[in-house]
């Protein structure tokens, strides 16, 4: 079961209670009877092991073959400067 943080909007006591997610929220401050509202913080969060990160799912020899290869498509993926087509008009010249 979770726990959640409550704050008094009047005398600004803090107090933790382990809640369902299905209780209803407390809404009055035992201490001076004013109106609870829960306290929302951030959450710590430790990622251990492995496959969290792009090298973990690769072996040694995987990894190093892959890195020359997205150096080739970075290079492929922009296009080469190619000299724009000139038109070449012929006119015919008539006798006179």
């Amino acid at each position: 079961m979770p726990t959640y943080e409550y704050e008094c909007q009047a005398c600004h006591q803090r107090v933790e209670v382990v809640q369902r997610f299905t209780d209803p929220a407390l809404t009055v401050c035992d201490h001076c009877g004013g109106e609870l509202r829960k306290v929302f913080s951030a959450v710590g969060v430790v990622f251990k092991g492995s496959g969290f990160y792009k090298t973990d799912s690769r072996g040694a020899e995987t990894s190093t073959s892959t890195a020359p290869a997205a150096s080739n498509t970075e290079s492929s993926a922009t296009p080469a400067a190619t000299p724009a087509p000139t038109s070449t008009t012929t006119t015919s010249s008539t006798p006179d």
